[in-house]
């Protein structure tokens, strides 16, 4: 190896760095999805071959490896559970009980999310759950902003309960075994079931009581109590009523020909006749003299329309209007990691035709857009704002490409399999805890029973796996390996050890913690105990600590990301339905992150010396 620049800083290091630096702006910027980003790591890694030391089957061990079969096994028994009810149906409990005190609905919120996380993957307990809670807020005369964050928060705090909890606690748990193989340290050893589950309780009360006491005061209100999504969106500006007079050059044209979108930015969302009104799907119903046509436009394309065809403005609807009858027609989705949307534009994916809805706004991170909505590139966490049937909210409802903010009026559960399913996460988990056979195993064994008593079809089974996930573990593992066997981690695990010089190790453990933390917060919560557990290994053996000590900072850092929407999937989920801002999570992440550092990093060091 060549000695380059600082004594011990090999070209093979740097190289590794390089990658490493590489994979950060990637995941931090998100010019590639996560996916192509782990993929392209892959081929890097393979590539650089001489440097890395990488080979084609280390490059795609990942794909093989332990922790991404037994996430991959995990997401499809918690799709199980999902399929069953238990989760909703408990959560709608819960909400009976809470009423209009937000005490109690707080209480509800972190009562369903904290616990159900602890044993079904947190990602789709906080999917479930987004319109339960969304529901629980406004009937209760609460606004969902006060709700929709603790949601999240309580579900990373509940994922660290057990270690099927969250991916990144299997993927850490994976990574801390292959250290431990070659490392003299016999403290240092993968995960059991229930290994942290004692401090992992610790966390999620004191969490819960931030939340309870404190955390809903820091909140504001950005939504309103009293739903209303028209002034929410801002859409009094982009909403109108126009009369289609009897020479109109719109009479006898369908809806779908009556605009030509690559002209004029404006949708036909409904049109009114007599007493009758049509909403989607309206793309082949034909345009009377007489009817009035509600648009979303900006008013500049509406003068231009009204002049043109021979239009008369009437006024701009309210949000009463987009209701007819007991139909609900407006309804907030949610776009989910997975989704076949993401990259997509309303355009490209033929989105009116393929949905029968019309999309009136987005609110995509934190940013309300009106304009050219079909050129908008669609991206995870936005929130759309679309009008469709009831039947065809049923139907968004039940695919896996949205979350609708609001449960469905006649869900279609099979909740006559949630014997069969809890007792199938109950054997999981119980034969992994007591040794019988390792959660590889039990899991895999689940998937099968879930598909053998009816609880999963077996085509349900590749829908149920956020292959996105899959990847990202897939490409950061080798990542991993790479940085540990060029010596990466090792220089960077003694420029930190070497802060023990004139800090407490205590401290050095609090210092690995806020560092992750921040990591954690640019990019993926799995990337960052991979690039992070090989170089607090290695300082704590330069220290003489414990090094499992130092593994269990990095996790518990790694999962509890509360200062932004980007860090945590489960943050942008709740994101555009709360109407946040990007600074309510800090506002409210940051004391919490503080206080859970100290407490985390107190609580490892009394169970497990350092």
């Amino acid at each position: 190896m060549l000695q380059v620049g600082v004594a011990g800083v090999t070209t093979d290091m740097l190289v590794v760095f390089a990658i490493v630096f590489l994979a950060l702006v990637l995941f931090a910027t998100e010019l590639l999805p996560v996916d192509v980003t782990a993929i392209l790591i892959m081929v890097t890694l393979m590539v650089l071959e001489p440097w890395t030391g990488i080979d084609p089957a280390t490059g795609i061990s990942g794909f093989s490896n332990e922790a991404t079969i037994t996430v991959l096994a995990m997401l499809i028994l918690s799709s199980g559970v999902s399929q069953t009810g238990v989760v909703q149906l408990f959560g709608s409990k819960l909400a009976d009980f809470a009423g209009t005190d937000l005490r109690k609905q707080l209480f509800a919120t972190i009562g369903v999310a904290g616990p159900a996380s602890g044993f079904v993957n947190n990602t789709p307990v906080v999917a479930i759950l987004v319109p339960v809670i969304t529901d629980l807020a406004h009937e209760g005369k609460t606004s969902p902003s006060k709700l929709l964050i603790p949601l999240s928060y309580a579900s990373m705090l509940g994922g660290m309960l057990t270690l099927i909890g969250t991916s990144t606690n299997i993927l850490a748990s994976n990574v801390a075994g292959r250290l431990a193989a070659t490392t003299p340290d016999p403290r240092l050893h993968a995960f059991s079931m229930f290994e942290f589950t004692g401090l992992g309780v610790i966390v999620l009360v004191t969490g819960s009581l931030y939340l309870l006491l404190v955390g809903h005061r820091l909140l504001p209100e950005r939504v309103p109590p009293e739903e209303d999504y028209i002034e929410e969106y801002e859409m009094g500006e982009y909403l109108t009523e126009i009369v289609v007079n009897e020479g109109s050059a719109l009479v006898g044209k369908t809806a779908d020909e009556a605009i030509d979108a690559a002209i004029f930015d404006a949708d036909i969302v409904q049109i009114v006749r007599d007493d009758e009104t049509f909403i989607e799907p309206i793309g082949q119903k034909t345009i009377r003299a007489g009817d009035v046509l509600k648009l979303r436009t900006d008013r500049s394309t509406l003068r231009s329309l009204v002049t043109l065809d021979d239009l008369t403005l009437v006024g701009t609807p309210t949000d009463e209007t987009f209701d007819p009858g007991e139909e609900q027609t407006l309804v907030e989705v949610v776009i989910p990691s997975g989704s076949e949307l993401v990259g997509e534009t309303l355009s490209s994916s033929t989105f009116r035709q393929n949905y029968s809805a019309t999309v009136l706004a987005f609110r995509s991170h934190g940013e309300l857009i009106h304009e050219r909505l079909d050129r908008v590139r669609i991206r995870v966490g936005d929130t759309l704002l679309m009008q469709a049937s009831a039947d065809n909210i049923d139907r968004l409802a039940a695919n896996r490409d949205f979350i609708v903010a609001h449960e469905v009026a006649d869900p279609d559960y099979r909740t006559e399999k949630i014997p069969a399913a809890l007792a199938i996460i109950a054997g999981v988990v119980l034969l992994a805890a007591l040794g019988v056979y390792p959660v590889l195993v039990t899991a895999l064994a689940g998937v099968v029973a879930m598909v053998a008593t009816g609880v999963l079809k077996a085509h349900e089974l590749y829908d149920s796996v956020e292959w996105n996930v899959i990847f990202l573990l897939a490409g950061v593992i080798p990542l991993g390996i790479a940085l540990e066997a060029s010596g990466g981690a090792e220089l960077l695990g003694g420029l930190v050890a070497s802060s023990a010089d004139f800090l407490p190790v205590i401290v050095v453990l609090w210092v690995f913690y806020i560092a992750t933390g921040l990591i954690t917060e640019v990019i993926s919560n799995n990337a960052s105990v991979v690039v992070m557990i090989p170089v607090a290994v290695e300082a704590a053996l330069r220290i003489d600590a414990n090094p499992f000590a130092f593994v269990l900072a990095v996790t518990f850092a790694a999962s509890t990301s509360f200062l932004g929407p980007v860090g945590y999937q489960t943050n942008l989920f709740v994101y555009g339905p709360g109407g946040y801002k990007f600074t309510d999570y800090f506002r409210i992440g940051a004391p919490l992150q503080l206080l859970l550092s100290v407490v985390t990093v107190l609580g490892i060091a009394a169970f497990w010396p350092l």
